[in-house]
Formats: C-alpha cells, sequence, structure tokens
C-alpha cells in the first residue's frame, strides 16, 4: 500500500514537471540582465510620506487609472470604461463618457475634445477624440488603431502637445490586450516575456497619419513632453527606467542603442514606473506601482525559468508585494521628491495629478476613490 501511494505520489510529480516545461504557452521570454536593484537607498530611503492621505469618493467607479486635471475638474479612467469627472472637493461626479472598452491613459486637445488610448476598445483597441461629452453621453470618434499596416496592440498612455500633435505608447506589438481581456494581467505577461517591442508614436490630426518614433521597448508607458514641448519623457516599465527622446529627430530610434536624440534620463528605479505627468515647478511625476520583483530578478537571464512560470495559475504567477510610492524628477533625471507609505490601504499608485491646491493619485486598487494630499501640508 505505502508503494503504491509512493508511485502516485512519483507520477504526479513527474507529469507536473513534465507540464512546467513543455505545456505550450503564448510567450517566448527572452535573456536579458537586470541591473542589480539597490533598493530603499539614497534618493529612494524609506519614507511614510503619504501616510496622512485623504480619499476623495468616486461612488460605484473603480480603478480610476489615469486623473487629468482640467478647469477646476478631475477627469479620470475607470474600469468598467467610464470617463468621469470630479470637482476637486468631491462635489458634482458626472459620467462624461463610456468607451466599452478599458480606457487608460488620455489628454486634452486644443479644442477640449479628450484623445484616449484604450486597448480594449472595438476590435484591438485604439486612439479615440471624444468630443461633445458636457451631457454626459460623448460621442467617440476612432483616429487610428493601426501604424504602417499593422494594428496597434496595447495602446497605452498619451499626451497632447500645444500644436495639436498626439503623442502616444503602444505597450507592445505581442501581447493583444484584447484578446486577454485584462490589461494588468496582459502587462504582467509582456513584462514576463521581456522582448521589448513597445514603441512611442505620433499622430498627427491634420494628415490623420501614424508614424513611429521610437522602438525596442519594454512595455512603453506614461509619456509626458517637457516644458518647451521639444522633448518626451518615456517609462520604460520592464526595464525600471526613464527615457528622454528629442523630438527634433526625423529617425525612429531604438532603446537598444543610445543616441545624440535619445538617452536614458533614469534608470535602476527601485519600482516599475507606471503613469508619468508633468507637474509643478519643474516636476514630472511617476508612480511606481509596485517594487522590484525579486523573481523577475533572478530569471532575467534565465528565460526557461519565465516560460516555466508562464504556465502556473495567474493567481501564483510572481509579482511584487502591494506598496505605495512616487517620485518626482527634473527634465535632468534628478528626483526632486520620493514619498512612500506602507501602511495605507492604497496601494498600486499608478500616477500624480498637480494642481496648485493638492497632489491626487491614480490607481489600480479595490477602492472607490481618489487619493490625495495637501500641497500646503507638503510644504510645496
Amino acid at each position: 500500500m505505502k508503494l503504491n501511494i509512493i508511485n502516485v505520489l512519483t507520477f504526479i510529480c513527474t507529469v507536473f514537471i513534465l507540464y512546467l516545461l513543455f505545456w505550450p504557452v503564448s510567450i517566448n521570454p527572452v535573456s536579458w540582465k537586470s541591473p542589480e536593484s539597490k533598493g530603499y537607498t539614497g534618493a529612494f530611503e524609506k519614507n511614510n510620506r503619504l501616510s496622512g492621505m485623504e480619499y476623495l469618493s468616486i461612488e460605484e467607479y473603480e480603478e480610476p487609472e489615469h486623473i487629468v486635471f482640467r478647469e477646476r475638474w478631475l477627469y479620470a479612467a475607470t474600469k468598467t470604461g467610464a470617463i468621469i469627472r470630479v470637482r476637486e472637493d468631491g462635489t458634482g461626479l458626472q459620467e462624461i463618457a463610456n468607451t466599452k472598452g478599458r480606457p487608460l491613459g488620455f489628454d486634452f486637445d486644443n479644442e477640449g475634445s479628450i484623445i484616449v488610448a484604450d486597448p480594449l476598445y472595438g476590435n484591438h483597441g485604439g486612439l479615440l477624440k471624444i468630443s461633445n461629452y458636457e451631457d454626459g453621453d460623448g460621442d467617440i470618434d476612432l483616429l487610428t488603431d493601426t501604424v504602417e499596416e499593422k494594428p496597434l496592440n496595447f495602446i497605452d498612455a498619451v499626451v497632447v502637445s500645444n500644436n495639436g500633435t498626439i503623442y502616444f505608447t503602444d505597450a507592445s506589438q505581442r501581447t493583444k490586450a484584447k484578446e486577454i481581456g485584462d490589461v494588468g494581467r496582459a502587462g504582467e505577461i509582456d513584462i514576463l516575456e521581456n522582448r521589448s517591442t513597445g514603441r512611442v508614436l505620433e499622430y498627427n490630426p491634420a494628415t490623420k497619419k501614424t508614424r513611429v518614433l521610437m522602438k525596442d521597448i519594454s512595455f512603453a508607458n506614461g509619456i509626458a513632453l517637457s516644458t518647451d514641448e521639444k522633448y518626451l519623457l518615456i517609462n520604460e516599465t520592464g526595464k525600471y527606467r526613464v527615457w528622454k527622446l528629442n523630438l527634433e529627430t526625423n529617425q525612429t530610434l531604438s532603446t537598444k542603442e543610445e543616441s545624440e536624440f535619445a538617452e536614458v534620463l533614469i534608470d535602476n528605479l527601485p519600482g516599475l514606473p507606471d503613469n508619468l505627468m508633468r507637474g509643478n515647478d519643474g516636476r514630472f511625476w511617476i508612480g511606481l506601482i509596485m517594487p522590484r520583483n525579486d523573481f523577475l530578478e533572478f530569471s532575467s537571464d534565465k528565460p526557461l525559468l519565465r516560460k516555466m512560470a508562464m504556465r502556473l495559475p495567474a493567481k501564483m504567477l510572481p509579482k511584487g508585494a502591494g506598496y505605495s510610492h512616487v517620485i518626482a524628477i527634473n527634465e535632468s533625471g534628478e528626483v526632486l521628491e520620493d514619498m512612500q507609505s506602507d501602511s495605507i490601504p492604497y496601494m498600486n499608485i499608478t500616477g500624480v495629478t498637480e494642481t496648485e491646491d493638492a497632489l491626487f493619485f491614480h490607481h489600480l486598487n479595490d477602492m472607490n476613490a481618489i487619493g490625495l494630499l495637501k500641497n500646503e501640508d507638503l510644504g510645496f
């Protein structure tokens, strides 16, 4: 009897090992060398500056992943496809449009229309324009969902210049967010694979043409224009760094090699950079959605291990623990502000929107609220 139990257990273990080694998966990870994490030291020394956070209710709406402040309104993109707005004091909450997808980054053009990146819209996501939204039922138009006659599979972040040019990111050419149906899960898969197929793109509203400005990015995420609008700052989430791209070039640049037009502004961050927002007094705010992942660090040059991890159930996929952390840098990559907490419920912060009066925090929590800290309490 004892021998039979041992045989059964041996068989089960053998099947499980064979499953981990050979079961077909959708990713094909590559080897890369992750920089050794310095942890929470230097400019990122642990602190509790987020501990006084207050919360502004948004009722039934969840996960305000991106927030933009305009004309005394806070606009937020939420989990169910709704774009809402609310006053800074929490009054006047209103749903102004619903893409029926998952809007992520967005910005306003010169006419007041909302330009939205939605990777779950329509067949495979797209860059959208929402107008006539004052009555709560905005008109939605698709600006583009292709480049070079190929679909954009994971459109992510948007910023609009003063001359109307739209810059946006396509986080990955391989990971199809619409097929997966969950942008968080899709992001985890792409970073696990780390084939660096993300891009930065430009859409010209006058010509209706889209072109690629930068490629080979490991999950191209948040994007912001410099104060003089001569440069773009881009978060490369999968490699814990931020790029600075000179817009005067007509070339399609690559992260594989720095040049006079593209340089790493800051690297080896202690967490995964998500949204990137220009604030006041030269600050650019970055949400570090979660800390560095020990498994990803160890397996960066071991693609077989990452392929095996992909065969685990989604809930068992190795990921960093929840933590609350945002930073602000300047256009030279110097860290101006570092704000953390390991004790507040408001984790997975994706970004920060700064107004004259407060900081408002984007997030992917279950909380139906927008976190805020008043500038006067921070000394800004």
